[in-house]
């Protein structure tokens, strides 16, 4: 055998070696025995909460389209019919079609102003160093440890003396206030990571300040804010504790205090099927954001951890 033959071999088993090294590295380390039982336990638990989760929200569901009679003679059974009945009388006769209204526009605006609000607040903090900047911005964290119930009582009076007790503007500048802080906290993190060459890039070109925050800076920190506008809309639709002591006009009611006034009017006397229908409608909302944009917080929570 030749000597370029014999190094054509070698060439080829040290290549060969080289590919099988590299798959497993893909591959990834070997699977020991108490890594398959931890693996094993974790989808036991978690498949145990998903039926824990989705049973009681599927009841609701089949409940929601039954007659007060049928749910309790059969509440475990299919409707007999199929009919929409109880949504009608919900959100008509009950009127939850008018604190559905309510909530949209309570929630709504709220999350505008605090998106704003915080954003811009964050960025500053975050970007400019300014006389007092760190002690706000630890005012701002220590506005996350404050119990609510605390401050019903000032609220109340606070509100009452601007005219806004039990109105929507009232609650919509209440939701601003309590969501701020979370909201600057969540966002610091992101301004705070973003280049500062392509903010002296900005400025170099002729862009203000306030073009270079809102057509270059905050589109860069999209991911923060998207996560954060979600986590505010989730905790903002279930806020029960602020309208339920600064909104006793039931013409101004929204859904959880609806849901909670209808559930405990006459005990056994409330027409079931259109209380389910009513929870349906109060948390259809919810589900459906979470369902569409689960990605989205997903992908935004992790990119800012990594940042």
């Amino acid at each position: 055998m030749s000597d370029s033959t014999s190094t054509l071999i070698a060439v080829d088993a040290r290549r060969a070696r080289q590919e099988r090294r590299a798959k497993s590295e893909i591959r990834g380390p070997k699977r020991t025995t108490s890594d398959r039982v931890v693996a094993g336990a974790s989808h036991v638990v978690l498949t145990i909460w998903s039926i824990i989760v989705v049973l009681p929200m599927l009841w609701t569901l089949f409940s929601s389209f039954k007659s007060t009679g049928e749910i309790f003679a059969s509440p475990f059974q299919l409707p007999a019919e199929w009919s929409f009945v109880n949504y009608v009388n919900a959100w008509e006769k009950h009127n939850f079609g008018q604190m559905f209204i309510n909530t949209v526009i309570v929630v709504g605006v709220a999350l505008v102003l605090v998106m704003l609000l915080g954003s811009m607040c964050a960025y500053v903090l975050a970007r400019f160093s300014i006389p007092g900047s760190r002690a706000i911005y630890y005012l701002m964290l220590a506005g996350l440890t404050f119990p609510v119930f605390l401050a019903i009582v000032p609220l109340f009076f606070i509100l009452q003396g601007m005219g806004l007790l039990n109105t929507l503007p009232g609650l919509i500048i209440t939701y601003v206030a309590f969501a701020l802080p979370f909201t600057v906290f969540f966002l610091f993190s992101f301004f705070k990571s973003l280049p500062y060459e392509i903010q002296e890039a900005a400025y170099v070109d002729g862009a203000s300040e306030w073009r270079t925050f809102f057509q270059v800076m905050l589109p860069m920190a999209k991911p923060g804010l998207a996560a954060v506008a979600i986590l505010n809309f989730l905790g903002l639709w279930n806020q029960f504790l602020l309208p339920v002591a600064l909104n006793t006009d039931q013409g101004q009611y929204v859904l959880s205090q609806g849901m909670a006034a209808f559930a405990s009017a006459a005990g056994y006397e409330v027409d079931q099927g259109a209380l389910f229908a009513a929870v349906i409608i109060t948390i259809a909302p919810v589900l459906l954001v979470y369902i569409f944009f689960q990605r989205q917080l997903q992908g935004s929570v992790s990119q800012g951890t990594m940042k």
